[in-house]
């Protein structure tokens, strides 16, 4: 949905590292060999998911695209956000 200026497709491609990369560090994590490797994975899985925040901030923020059009997936984002601390706190624990 994004139009086809460059700017907008630099950053969608930079969006869709970053995403695919969030869920790649999940499931690397789960197949964690030590308690360590765990957190490691999923706080990389993190970092990925807040960078991918960014880039649809930053596609809000240039006027590239609508709030409106984004925030369900911002929602999601901050749920899935909530998720991985969770996550990473229960396995300090």
């Amino acid at each position: 949905m994004l139009p086809q200026k460059t700017e907008a497709q630099v950053i969608g491609k930079q969006l869709l590292r970053s995403g695919t990369s969030t869920g790649a560090h999940y499931r690397e994590a789960t197949r964690a060999r030590s308690p360590a490797e765990y957190i490691s994975k999923i706080s990389g899985g993190l970092q990925e998911l807040e960078e991918s925040i960014y880039w649809i901030e930053l596609l809000v923020e240039a006027d590239i695209i609508e709030k409106a059009k984004v925030e369900k997936l911002l929602q999601e984002a901050e749920e899935l956000t909530a998720i991985l601390v969770t996550c990473i706190n229960k396995a300090k624990k």
